[in-house]
């Protein structure tokens, strides 16, 4: 619940002149026709009113404009109530007074008659600044409203924005390994080029198509990096030690999609190198209970001058941001190095799933 700070008075959103002129005409004609005798109103009724309603607007401001900004808004609620209640017995007071000394005088052709007893104004101030009160409240609430809503479309277009950014750096980065292997097939004229072609096509197909939206089921994920090992193989030698072990008991868990493969193309870059004694890459994915996670391990070649840069390129960057935007404090993203060996560990606390 919004506190009071939040709701009371935000001044750029309330309109002084149109907010009184409203409640004051409109009372002002209510209480013209309560005030006549026979609903229609004559002079002195017109008199009467106008003159009893200042006695009222006039607390009324003080407690919309000076009260409630100074004390209220500012939660000094004992130092309000005990302003509200002098303003209340004084201007209640100063009506009486008015009406018995004062407006004869001013008026000395009329003969007025007060209609309420001291008890009657009492309640009837009371009612109207705790009732201006609420309506004042109540705008600035419905203002209050009006501007979250705003914030929150604005948030939603900027993450929308951010994502789509990060999307458009992840495909064109895939692509351009994934065409590396077609050419490293077709320079060799080996005959699996043809397969690595139809699978690279199933491939982008999930990630232009399929991945274009917030969510995607875990088992889709898997498919994915299932399809990126087996087309990885095309050139890979088979001393590459690669293993990836899936452990998921709800395959329909839901996931950002496209957030494993940058993590998987690194490990593939630093860890499949020529150059590597015994190259291997082991990801162990794991989803129980309602929680996730990713482990990937490497090996890499300090020689290659990597040993102070590794895993700082364009994918693992996206992960950080779409981690940040997506899993706000409900991601665990850590990394450890350990003699030749690079390590990766990603935890989601997922609440949508």
């Amino acid at each position: 619940m919004a506190s009071i700070k939040n709701i009371l008075f935000k001044q750029k959103n309330h309109n002084p002149y149109l907010f009184n002129g409203v409640i004051w005409i409109t009372t002002f004609f209510v209480m013209l026709f309560a005030f006549s005798e026979d609903n229609h109103p004559k002079k002195i009724d017109f008199l009467y009113t106008s003159f009893f309603l200042i006695t009222i607007i006039i607390p009324s401001l003080i407690n919309l404009y000076i009260a409630i900004p100074n004390l209220l808004k500012k939660e000094k609620y004992i130092l309000y109530a005990v302003v509200f209640l002098i303003n209340l017995m004084l201007f209640t007071q100063l009506n009486i007074w008015f009406f018995d000394m004062v407006i004869d005088k001013i008026f000395p052709d009329y003969y007025f008659i007060s209609y309420n007893s001291n008890l009657k104004l009492i309640v009837l101030f009371t009612l109207f600044l705790i009732g201006t009160t609420l309506l004042k409240i109540f705008e600035d609430w419905i203002f209050l409203n009006r501007r979250e809503n705003e914030k929150l479309v604005i948030e939603n277009q900027k993450i929308q924005s951010q994502l789509s950014s990060l999307r458009s750096q992840i495909n064109p980065h895939f692509l351009f390994n994934a065409l590396n292997v077609i050419y490293a097939l077709a320079l060799d004229k080996k005959e699996e080029t043809t397969d690595a072609i139809v699978q690279l096509s199933d491939i982008l197909r999930y990630v232009i198509y399929d991945s274009n939206t917030n969510r995607v089921m875990l088992k889709d994920e898997v498919k994915l990096i299932n399809s990126y090992l087996e087309f990885q193989k095309f050139r890979l030698q088979k001393s590459k030690r690669i293993k990836f072990n899936a452990n998921v008991e709800n395959e329909n868990y839901l996931i950002y999609p496209m957030l494993l493969l940058p993590l998987i193309e690194n490990s593939f870059k630093y860890g499949s190198n020529d150059g590597l004694n015994k190259p291997f890459i082991k990801m162990d994915l794991k989803q129980i209970n309602g929680s996730f996670s990713f482990c990937i391990t490497n090996n890499y070649a300090i020689s290659q001058g990597h040993e102070n840069n590794n895993y700082s390129g364009v994918g693992i960057e996206n992960i950080k941001k779409n981690l940040e935007i997506i899993y706000p404090d409900r991601h665990v993203f850590a990394t450890e190095k350990n003699n030749n060996e690079f390590k990766v560990t990603l935890k989601l606390f997922s609440h949508d799933n």
